[in-house]
């Protein structure tokens, strides 16, 4: 991703620094809610970025960047008096179990952290190629690069960073993991778009706040946030830089008739007992993926290779839960298969086990999961996925495109670079359809992709689908 001078030098310089609480037009008071087995494991990764970015309207009025910053600013207050816990931060209990605390009179609860910025000379084209999502640039637009979620101990359970470019406005986002995941971060995000942009002047859909009803189990566990200020924001993020092999990061974008080709193909001769689901959508772009990044990376035939997917729970326990629940109700659910078995067989044969594990992933196998690790608490980092791992966050089901502040759609919404490792993707809606897919890979392996004409589609008459 080549950004020519603005990548050299440092290119956002931040111009203030706020906190926003909740408005005083709704009393809270002080609330506490413990985090329960869906959220604990989350404490030791670090804080989820998500990167908007926003292009003026292209007429020759330029783009009010104060107003629009300000209104952000006052929709946040707003929406904050349903969605208050954002604005608190972790805590333990007398007897050392994690909690959510917010506080009305606490002065130690500062609220959500909002920076302003400038890009001078930076344009949104810079920011939508598809070759890369990160790299100095990127980085310098997304708040809390390298900070862990336990750090919410000290620090806002979210930041906000607004930067005004050449020709538009980026919005960076880092958000406390250990308190919500995808499903709860974009409703917060609608909802706040909603009524930044004047749409409507309360929350639509309100949080459903109570995360005990999905597990109320209590687990103590002695964890102690790192000490505060001990280093700058950029020495922490270099010092928590894993070890390893250098990654790269790249978009593939894939329209809905190269989505709907790859469904056809893998369909067309799945290995399937008689009566069996066909593949969806996601089990057939994923194992697309998978299978092309295994041959990228060049693993031996006994080379063991997994699959991970973060999977949504809320309709899976029991009793079910409200899509509007606010807070991680997602578990990872792993495919694991040697190298050769996987390529040598057609791809319905892998997109078949990902979507056997998937189903059996029920509310018995969510309870035994959660016992188990009830039984023997085990914090994992990031990195902790294990080698020639494809782990695939967010969804394409996410309408990150109709977040819309008042000021147009997004031109792009991407990742930024915390808990990324070699095999990490991202997967989103396309703004034009499709599905975005945003891979980080090492370098040599993501070399031989970029030239895998299978993969890429290339050749392939997608109108067969159609």
């Amino acid at each position: 991703m080549a950004f020519g001078a603005a990548d050299q030098t440092t290119a956002v310089k931040i111009t203030s620094k706020t906190h926003v609480k909740p408005t005083t037009t709704k009393i809270i008071g002080r609330k506490e809610c413990q985090l329960v087995t869906f959220d604990l494991p989350y404490l030791a990764f670090y804080y989820n970025q998500k990167l908007l970015i926003y292009k003026s309207d292209g007429s020759d009025q330029p783009f009010d960047f104060a107003d629009a910053a300000g209104k952000i600013r006052e929709s946040l207050g707003v929406i904050l008096e349903e969605f208050y816990q954002l604005a608190g931060k972790l805590g333990k209990d007398e007897e050392g179990v994690f909690r959510v605390e917010y506080d009305d009179s606490d002065a130690d609860v500062e609220g959500v952290e909002v920076m302003e910025g400038v890009a001078e000379g930076v344009c949104v084209a810079d920011l939508t190629v598809e070759d890369g999502s990160g790299g100095a640039l990127i980085k310098e637009l997304i708040p809390y690069n390298g900070v862990l979620n336990l750090d919410g101990m000290h620090r806002p359970l979210l930041a906000v960073q607004l930067t005004k470019l050449k020709d538009g406005l980026a919005m960076g986002c880092a958000f406390n993991h250990a308190i919500l995941d995808g499903t709860a971060t974009w409703h917060f995000m609608s909802s706040w778009a909603e009524i930044c942009s004047g749409k409507s002047t309360s929350v639509s859909n309100p949080p459903f706040l109570e995360r005990t009803k999905a597990r109320n189990t209590r687990v103590k566990l002695d964890l102690s946030p790192p000490a505060p200020a001990a280093k700058s924001e950029e020495e922490t993020a270099v010092a928590a830089k894993p070890e390893g092999p250098q990654l790269r990061e790249k978009v593939f974008k894939f329209s809905d008739s190269e989505v709907a080709t790859i469904k056809s193909l893998v369909n067309s001769n799945p290995p399937l007992a008689e009566g069996s689901k066909p593949l969806s959508t996601f089990q057939t772009l994923s194992v697309h993926i998978w299978r092309h990044v295994t041959m990228a990376r060049e693993l031996k035939p006994e080379d063991y290779t997994v699959f991970t997917v973060f999977a949504d729970c809320r309709k899976r326990v029991d009793p079910a839960m409200p899509e509007s629940y606010f807070g991680n109700l997602i578990q990872a659910i792993f495919t694991v298969l040697p190298a050769g078995m996987l390529i040598s067989n057609p791809p319905g044969f892998g997109a078949s086990m990902i979507q056997g594990v998937i189903e059996k992933h029920d509310a018995k196998a969510i309870e035994g999961r959660n016992a188990e690790w009830e039984a023997a608490p085990k914090i994992f980092q990031f990195k902790d996925a294990g080698v020639n791992c494809v782990a695939v966050g967010s969804s394409p089901r996410f309408k990150v495109y109709d977040v819309d502040f008042g000021f147009g759609k997004p031109e792009s919404v991407r990742s930024g670079l915390n808990n990324r490792f070699d095999g990490m993707v991202y997967l989103y809606q396309g703004k034009n359809g499709g599905i975005d897919v945003e891979i980080s890979l090492e370098s040599a392996a993501m070399e031989k992709l970029e030239k895998d004409k299978e993969f890429l589609m290339e050749g392939v008459d997608c109108n067969l689908a159609a």
